[in-house]
């Protein structure tokens, strides 16, 4: 199945730590430092002979956005945008600080910086069930009595609280259908450029009676992203996080990080409920689809090995 792979076409998924570490307020210097580092590491690829294409999560970002629209609400009077929208504009956001970093990186070691960033709609199923059942925490926390005005200003939202800590806005998080713009990223990499792309998963669309229409869910970024590297035929979907790779009883008495497996052993361990849903599921899921679905390889890493990892160097490397 994997005939039709590029071995030199590579997708890079960037973990939420790559453009915003914890404990920084998030300000445009501290993003674009975060930026240039893994741009490091990319750049590196990108000597050896890799055609990349980047994608990004935007969680913290997007629930910044929402806060700012909140603010403007309530204290200006200025609309605020449902959540598809503030999705559009921190890819722009986003795509620009990584297209500027990864630019100046290529341009500093005298390599000829061909860069686009594009903004990506990730189609989703209406019917998925994942509408009927919001789960995905987005945004801030909200105190009760903020809560009880969100709920009344936004008919047919749901919140949900934490104990401790607040109230947040839960939406669906349906699995992806389709990149749409999966031939434009395909056509940019055939004429050399780098692409940026699915940030945060995609802006998610429906179509219904032909028409696409914005919708208020999160689609998750490596499961998008190994949609993408599918239909692009990429080799390679490399998921760069915080930890060093996928581990078995992670943070129980003898934990044991995965090196090289096969997709059979991957998918026997997620059956076992190795890795959550909130952390390593998604992205032990995005492999096992990315190799069946024909990939050469997928691997789990740390950002700061950003090569190595997609060399399967370092990390957790899975195999056909």
């Amino acid at each position: 199945m994997g005939e039709d792979r590029d071995p030199r076409l590579a997708v890079v998924a960037l973990g939420g730590n790559a453009l915003l570490r914890r404990g920084q307020r998030g300000t445009f210097e501290e993003q674009y430092a975060a930026a240039s580092e893994a741009a490091a590491g990319i750049a590196d690829l990108v000597e050896m002979g890799y055609r990349i294409v980047v994608t990004h999560g935007n969680g913290p970002q997007v629930g910044a956005q929402q806060l700012r629209h909140d603010a403007g609400e309530r204290v200006h009077g200025l609309p605020a945008l449902p959540l598809h929208a503030c999705d559009a504009e921190t890819q722009g956001l986003l795509g620009y600080i990584v297209q500027q970093a990864l630019s100046n990186e290529l341009r500093s070691r005298g390599i000829d910086a061909r860069v686009a960033a594009l903004v990506t709609r990730t189609r989703v199923d209406p019917s998925n069930p994942a509408f009927a059942n919001p789960t995905k925490p987005v945004g801030p926390f909200y105190s009760e009595e903020d809560a009880r005005r969100i709920a009344a200003g936004r008919p047919g939202v749901a919140l949900v609280e934490e104990p401790g800590r607040g109230w947040r806005v839960v939406v669906p998080s349906p699995d992806p259908v389709e990149v749409l713009e999966r031939g434009a990223v395909r056509a940019l990499v055939d004429s050399g450029f780098i692409v940026v792309a699915c940030g945060g998963g995609g802006i998610p669309v429906v179509e219904e009676g032909g028409i696409l229409r914005g919708v208020d869910a999160v689609v998750d970024k490596d499961l998008a992203s190994e949609v993408l590297a599918t239909a692009i035929g990429a080799g390679t979907l490399a998921m760069l996080t915080d930890v060093d790779g996928a581990y078995l009883n992670y943070g129980k008495p003898g934990q044991r990080m995965l090196g090289r497996v096969s997709v059979e052993e991957l998918e026997g361990y997620y059956a076992e409920g190795h890795f959550g849903s909130g952390s390593m599921g998604p992205k032990a899921l995005a492999a096992i689809r990315f190799i069946r679905n024909g990939g050469l390889s997928a691997v789990i890493g740390p950002l700061e090995r950003t090569a190595d990892v997609v060399l399967g160097r370092a990390g957790t490397l899975v195999v056909p």
